[in-house]
């Protein structure tokens, strides 16, 4: 893949920047912004390009308001919490595209910065509108996504607004991921250790297949171990399983063994034979080792599996991990997720990057996101940028050979 241009590579100043941000973040009942982790991780790029003397405009969603102005979706609340941030006036358009919001661009002053309204309040802006895109590009100098959440999605202000802008580059954030999901794991500090979790086999086979080209270590963890050892002929009661993925499951160990990549699956379970996950939870516990008996399913990694896991972990040189172990949103089966998520942290000569999703949700809540080398703001996007999909938010943008 070509290097991606940064915004280090271009003039900003006395320009008009518009950036692709990823500020779709939750809201308490009194509407603020109840985790700020998104307005964090875009920080850098924005107080760059403030420094730097660039107009900044910033362009992002909100939730899934269909196409449609509503309230309940505005980004107000966010500009709100960035002004907190940047510790300075954050100028914020009630629309993102029209008269009114081209004046708002032109009366901005240099080192000033603009939030636009949720371009999901327009269903062009998902469906790649041309005119959208090109209303979009006419507030812009320069392009700027820094957005790797929605990176993967060819919407208008992701992709088609880089046909109506000379210059489109990168911020920081989606320099990182890239750095991170690409470089690191690509050629990576040995050995590398790739833990995943998560649901469904279906959903992870690809970056599975993917990562056994390059990791030394699997670790499978969640309901997928539950299909994997389907494959491998033990009973797995009521668990959460795709019998019809069985095939794909065996194919995916035969690659590992015939490219000699160790792949652990648990030893030992911790299975339920009530889970509620409405009231977060359940009923009877115990851990058993082997077969898993009808009216019981398996919700967490056993002990044994747990201190094997952490061994692996503490030896590798490179972890990438993605998917909790277990249902770790109720305590009772938490406790393999968060020894997995300690045992990450305690490798402090590893470089630790966790991919997106609930791992970012569980690397947080046990208290070791500053002990990790970096955690994934993308979902969808990480998992389909480590299956080596193209992400039309990063190829519409310029490289350093264009």
């Amino acid at each position: 893949m070509a290097k991606i241009k940064t915004i280090r590579d271009v003039e900003v100043r006395d320009k008009r920047v518009l950036v692709r941000v990823d500020f779709n973040v939750p809201l308490d009942e009194n509407g603020k912004v109840s985790d700020n982790t998104r307005i964090i991780s875009a920080l850098p790029s924005i107080t760059y390009l403030l420094d730097a003397g660039a107009k900044v405009i910033l362009a992002s969603h909100l939730g899934r308001p269909k196409g449609q102005m509503n309230p309940e979706f505005s980004l107000k609340p966010a500009a709100e919490e960035l002004a907190v941030q940047l510790d300075k006036p954050v100028q914020f358009a009630e629309d993102c595209v029209g008269p009114d919001v081209e004046a708002a661009v032109n009366f901005l002053q240099l080192g000033s910065v603009l939030l636009l309204e949720n371009v999901r309040f327009y269903s062009e802006e998902t469906s790649n509108g041309r005119e959208f895109a090109r209303q979009l590009g006419a507030l812009a100098d320069v392009y700027v996504n820094d957005a790797f959440g929605t990176a993967h999605r060819a919407h208008a202000s992701t992709a088609g607004i880089t046909e109506f802008v000379d210059t489109c580059v990168c911020g920081f954030l989606i320099e990182r991921e890239l750095a991170f999901l690409g470089e690191k794991t690509s050629d990576p500090v040995r050995p590398f250790t790739v833990i995943l979790g998560g649901a469904k086999v279906s959903e992870k086979i690809n970056v599975i297949d993917r990562l056994l080209e390059k990791a030394d270590t699997l670790l499978i963890g969640g309901a997928m171990a539950y299909t994997f050892a389907l494959a491998n002929g033990i009973r797995v009661g009521d668990s959460l399983s795709e019998p019809d993925k069985i095939q794909v499951a065996r194919e995916a160990l035969k690659k590992a063994k015939e490219k000699q990549v160790r792949f652990l699956l648990p030893v030992d379970t911790v299975i339920t034979n009530s889970l509620d996950f409405g009231s977060r939870s359940v009923g009877g516990i115990e851990v058993i080792e082997g077969d898993i008996p009808d009216g019981w399913e398996g919700v967490d990694i056993g002990p044994k599996t747990t201190e094997l896991y952490r061994q692996v972990v503490a030896e590798s040189g490179t972890v990438l991990w993605n998917g909790p172990m277990g249902v770790f949103e109720i305590d009772d089966c938490a406790k393999g997720t968060f020894a997995v998520a300690d045992a990450v942290g305690a490798n402090q000569n590893a470089i630790s990057i966790i991919g997106g999703g609930d791992s970012v949700k569980a690397i947080k809540s046990s208290g070791n996101a500053e002990k990790v080398s970096f955690i994934s703001t993308g979902g969808g996007a990480s998992l389909n940028f480590l299956e080596g999909k193209e992400l039309p938010g990063v190829t519409a943008l310029d490289t350093i050979d264009s």
